[in-house]
């Protein structure tokens, strides 16, 4: 192949070091004018013959001979061998998960661990382009789009084989138009999928794999008994169901007559996920038949799947048209009748109190912070997923309680900001912002009026609009539906705005007031005592670093909203009115909770 680097060297040194000495020489910009290529294999799309990495690779080869271009014969542990990067992962799911910093960065997480670092190298331009067979083999979310089109123009060459791109605005558009439709693919992919489960499940179809007693045999049609182990399986539930046998016992009695799991491959490594694999290759991994465990057992006992039941679409169990029953319904209800019998609730009659218990949680991996005891102090600490960015695992309580402190008291007015509400409000402005309202109020009342027209006139032309064919009956529903929507949102909107400026801007300083007397018992409660003080004010508390990162309850919401850095003080103001009826309920609450506070 024309322009190919000689082969590396093959380095006598662990292979950690030699790992280190391949990024180094990668960071040095050694390969700074040659190609990767990039192959992947989609989950979605088995069949699709340009889903091979087999085809993949030849094609890709072969059009970087023909446009003499050199690609690297740099092979990175985990990412590529020869400067060939093959990959088996769906291009078209994406994390939900975004963070927006502070410094105008935006992140979110790369569910592909090989483009990810593609990107990664080709963002500080140690590589001078890739070669990829066409568009949807390298994308097809709109984030990872975004990704790929900011290191184009940061002048890394991407070449298509099946595609050409212009440099002009044609070209661009040619792109937009690839990446859309490999994006539309997908998606219709994905929706053909749901609906053949969908209408399977309605037909009593099995649509994912058949416990063990059951062979899988590739199909959801059928699921045949396994003659060996179901015998076994259906004697444990007679034994079971003489309420004689334990679960542990019926565990024992299983394995001495050779009852086994069904035989299952272990889940691979990461470095095993990582490897260069061709298509027709499988993992040597040996399928094992694990010995029965108790919880096994149970689940076994509780599976409804025996008594001839499949999950159906509305989270219950239909009648299966996939397989026969290995058990009676009556044999079936008998054991689960035992197990409830024997259900054993453990109950502590001295429970250790902590304060604050289930109300924080990992900003960034969402998991909660457990309280715990050490050296007599309270401590919270999370067990955070792997690779979560968050640094804060524990912190002990008086951290988190002077951070609540302090934005509870961040959300009450400061002195200069009361007068600048006050003499806001004495203004021609406010007499400005309540015209405006009305104007708005009319305006709703006018679409109100029109909702209540459309709606009765429906109600009374049902039978007439059916059979002249305006309306078929789901479209009719459907649109009843639509104005009735609209209508509730309407008076959820008269009743936010039903109070003028001047009165919520009152109720508003009231609410602040309050919450500074809330604030000054927070700070003299006892640990269990802040509990309540807290979830009145806050419904979500989160933590990053060393950052509380919060909602507000009701009312609050409004005080928390001034504090947002692009709302100017005219805005804040003309907002409020939504907010009054939440605002007077938070008022009503403080009140109440105060009312019940012995005198101080």
């Amino acid at each position: 192949m024309a322009g190919l680097s000689p082969p590396m060297a093959v380095l006598n040194m662990n292979p950690h070091e030699e790992y280190k000495n391949v990024i180094r020489e990668i960071e040095s910009g050694k390969y700074r004018g040659q190609y990767l290529i990039y192959n992947r294999r989609s989950t979605d799309e088995p069949e699709n013959q340009k889903n091979s990495i087999k085809y993949q690779r030849s094609e890709n080869s072969r059009f970087a001979f023909r446009e003499r271009l050199p690609v690297t014969q740099v092979t990175v542990e985990g990412f590529c061998v020869n400067g060939m990067i093959s990959e088996k992962h769906s291009a078209f799911k994406e994390n939900d998960d975004l963070l927006l910093k502070d410094n105008g960065f935006v992140q979110y997480r790369i569910e592909r661990p090989k483009f990810y670092k593609l990107a990664q190298f080709l963002s500080k331009k140690y590589f001078k382009g890739v070669i990829v067979l066409c568009w949807d083999r390298i994308c097809r979310n709109d984030s990872d789009k975004a990704v790929i089109q900011k290191i184009m123009k940061s002048g890394i060459d991407f070449r298509f084989v099946l595609a050409t791109y212009d440099k002009t605005s044609s070209g661009a558009l040619h792109m937009d138009i690839d990446g859309m439709f490999a994006a539309h693919h997908s998606r219709v992919t994905s929706e053909k999928v749901s609906l053949n489960i969908y209408f399977q499940r309605e037909k009593g179809v099995c649509t994912y794999m058949a416990p063990v007693g059951y062979l899988n045999i590739g199909t959801m049609q059928e699921k045949p008994i396994d003659k060996v182990r179901a015998p076994i399986i259906k004697q444990m539930y007679e034994l079971y169901a003489s309420g004689n046998w334990t679960l542990s016992e019926i565990r024992g009695w299983a394995i001495e007559h050779g009852f086994t799991m069904r035989p299952m491959r272990r889940k691979r490594t990461k470095a095993e996920t990582l490897q260069d694999e061709e298509d027709d290759v499988l993992v040597d991994l040996p399928k094992i038949a694990h010995l029965p465990s108790a919880t096994s057992i149970h689940k076994i006992l509780t599976n409804p799947f025996y008594a001839g039941k499949v999950q159906g679409n509305n989270g219950g169990y239909v009648q299966s048209s996939s397989h026969k029953p290995i058990v009676t319904d009556e044999l079936f209800n008998d054991v689960q009748r035992v197990l409830r019998r024997k259900n054993v609730t453990i109950k502590y009659t001295n429970k250790i109190t902590y304060p604050l218990r289930g109300m924080f949680r990992c900003d960034a991996c969402k998991r909660v912070y457990t309280p715990y005891l050490k050296k007599g102090n309270v401590y919270y600490g999370a067990h955070c997923l792997q690779g979560c960015t968050n640094s804060c695992k524990s912190f002990n309580y008086s951290k988190i309680e002077q951070l609540v402190g302090y934005m509870m008291w961040k959300l009450c007015f400061t002195d200069s900001e009361l007068t600048e509400i006050q003499s806001k409000s004495q203004t021609d402005e406010m007499k400005v912002l309540d015209a405006e309202r009305l104007k708005v109020s009319e305006m709703r009342d006018r679409k109100k009026k029109k909702i209540i027209e459309d709606t009765n006139y429906l109600d009374g032309n049902k039978l007439n609009l059916l059979k002249t064919g305006v309306y078929s009956p789901e479209a009719l529903i459907e649109e009843e539906k639509m104005l009735s929507d609209q209508l509730v949102q309407i008076q959820l909107e008269e009743a936010s705005a039903s109070t003028s400026v001047s009165e919520t801007i009152g109720n508003t300083i009231n609410l602040s007031e309050l919450l500074k007397t809330l604030h000054l018992l927070y700070e003299n409660a006892k640990p269990q005592e802040k509990e309540p003080i807290i979830k009145m004010v806050f419904s979500e508390l989160h933590l990053f670093e060393n950052d509380l990162v919060y909602q507000c309850e009701k009312g609050f919401t409004a005080l928390k909203s001034r504090l947002v850095p692009c709302c100017g003080l005219k805005e804040w103001l003309s907002e409020l009115p939504y907010h009054s009826k939440e605002i007077q309920q938070s008022i009503a609450e403080i009140q109440e909770y105060l009312k019940k506070q012995p005198p101080t």
